[in-house]
């Protein structure tokens, strides 16, 4: 804990040195000093304890290359990474906290390190709105180029196994590509439309009872927060205030009843524009070593790792998004692409063997 904390002050430090906006640089300057405090209550933890604190190092070359990746990946990325220690770091306090070991003022000081930390997923809450739109897309660009990346592969893979030939598999494998590209752009246009169009009715539907039938909606109201555990005289108090408001009680009722929120709405051009590009950049990954002309086995083992390289970085930005472990996601994501493409490539080397298929 202690060095983690020391490593997010520095970096707090250097990322409010890199930022131009001087509200943002202040609020990093802030965090850092907090991170420094909390650093600081886990040397005296220690050295109470008999550690010896310098026995703790913290490597300047990973501590400087992860400032170099968080310089590459943008201040909001980065952010949602910090984010992702900031809850680590929640959970092994409230175990902590619940320990024998500690001593009473020392869980009065960990309490209060507890609150910096939620103080921070509001810093972090703030200015992540501004990837509100990227995070909004970032699930169709990933699942556009893992398929691209997965079903390329797996067909340059097989192709491989089957003729042997570099150049075949480069054109036959951009042929796909691009056949693939066009099916989940068109795809995800009308599957997202689609959803659209039933929640934009639904809301409508809502806002005019919300307007011409506010008593059958806030009967409904009181119903979901009762089951919610909300107290009689708070229901009533929010009745009250929705039932003079009809755009309060139309967002209650389509957020509790329907899940359905108007910010949260894709629009299905951008969504299909995503998907397409992002195809075409995965499936065109794996298929360079090919267009490159390098020998058969040469071209297969480099599409393999190339493929594995750019799955694991949409890995990470699918947990970074989401805040899931990196490391599970990167594997998972990974394992699933190489299985499938070595099961392919089998194929089309019985297939090979079989009907005796040779290049030329």
């Amino acid at each position: 804990m202690h060095r983690d904390e020391v490593e997010t002050s520095i970096i707090y430090s250097e990322l409010a040195k890199r930022i131009k906006n001087p509200e943002v640089s202040k609020k990093l300057q802030m965090l850092a000093k907090i991170e420094k405090r909390h650093a600081d209550f886990w040397r005296n933890f220690l050295e109470k304890r008999g550690i010896d604190i310098n026995r703790i190092k913290i490597s300047n070359i990973l501590l400087r290359l992860k400032i170099a990746l968080f310089g590459i990946l943008g201040y909001g990325l980065t952010l949602k990474i910090l984010e992702l220690g900031e809850d680590n770091a929640v959970k092994t306090y409230s175990q902590l906290l619940g320990s024998p070991e500690i001593t009473e003022e020392e869980k009065q000081q960990l309490r209060k390190i507890l609150e910096d930390e939620l103080v921070h997923e509001e810093e972090f809450e703030e200015e992540e709105s501004r990837l509100k739109e990227f995070l909004l897309h970032v699930r169709d660009a990933i699942l556009g180029m893992n398929d691209g990346l997965v079903e390329i592969l797996s067909v340059s893979a097989g192709l491989a196994g089957a003729y042997g030939d570099p150049i075949y598999v480069a054109l036959g494998g951009s042929i796909v590509g691009i056949g693939g590209a066009l099916s989940m752009a068109v795809g995800t246009y009308i599957s997202v439309k689609a959803q659209r169009d039933v929640k934009l009715g639904a809301l409508t539907r809502i806002r005019l009872a919300a307007k011409y039938a506010t008593n059958v909606l806030i009967k409904r109201v009181k119903k979901h927060l009762l089951k919610r555990g909300y107290s009689v005289k708070a229901i009533e108090n929010i009745s009250r205030d929705a039932s003079s408001n009809p755009e309060i009680l139309s967002k209650i009722i389509a957020e509790e009843e329907y899940g359905i929120t108007e910010d949260a709405l894709e629009n299905p051009k951008i969504a299909s524009l995503y998907t397409g590009v992002f195809y075409i950049i995965g499936a065109f990954v794996p298929l360079i070593p090919y267009f490159l002309g390098l020998p058969i086995l040469g071209a297969l083992i480099s599409s393999f790792i190339m493929a594995a390289s750019m799955l694991a970085v949409s890995g990470t930005i699918v947990a970074i998004s989401s805040g899931l472990a990196i490391k599970k996601k990167v594997i998972e994501l990974v394992l699933s692409g190489l299985g499938s493409a070595i099961v392919t490539y089998g194929i089309g080397a019985l297939a090979s063997m079989l009907f005796g298929i040779e290049a030329g």
